[in-house]
């Protein structure tokens, strides 16, 4: 597994197949200015990269924490959300949509993932709350929360959907072991 990110040193963006994508996020214990430094670390991660979710093990850190701004902008600050320690409960309905993934640049495939969810979860100031999302940000949030189990998208599809991206998955395991050294 890789080092872990020093405190000093900025986040940077993991891609696969960097192990800590694969591995389970241990829950978030301290609520103190580290991890609002490494909130706001994620968000400019994720603008910088044009996403619209990103997860803690996505800069390199085994947290349960995962961010969203459905906007993909960081002048619209009024649409970011914090998910510490989440759990999902009451799926509801299904629904088949495009996913892609920061980690996984170029690649984008149909999930079906429910299509409604509740989510309970801390904010980075460790407040409680509850939220009903469906649609987008229902989606978003499953993807992201997936992320903190140590599961990629690709998982989520048949495997004959998965031999179509099988050649880039190849060149970013590739890249991977050149810069690994």
């Amino acid at each position: 597994m890789p080092a872990p990110r020093q405190p000093d040193e900025p986040p940077r963006l993991r891609i696969y197949p960097d192990p800590i994508l694969r591995t389970r996020a241990s829950p978030v214990l301290r609520f103190d200015e580290g991890l609002r430094e490494r909130v706001r670390g994620m968000f400019a991660v994720m603008y910088e990269h044009r996403g619209i979710g990103l997860a803690a093990p996505q800069i390199g850190v085994s947290e349960r924490v995962f961010v969203v701004n459905l906007s993909g902008e960081a002048d619209h600050p009024e649409e970011e959300r914090v998910f510490v320690n989440p759990e999902l409960r009451h799926p509801a309905g299904e629904a088949t949509e495009e996913e892609g993934c920061l980690s996984l640049p170029d690649i984008r495939l149909d999930v079906s993932r429910p299509e409604r969810i509740a989510v309970a979860a801390q904010d980075a100031a460790g407040e409680r709350f509850e939220l009903e999302a469906e649609g987008l940000l229902a989606r978003c949030i499953q993807h992201e929360f997936d992320h903190l189990d140590g599961i990629l998208f690709i998982a989520r599809v048949p495997v004959t959907r998965r031999l179509m991206v099988r050649r880039q998955l190849k060149e970013l395991e590739r890249r991977h072991r050149e810069s690994s050294g």
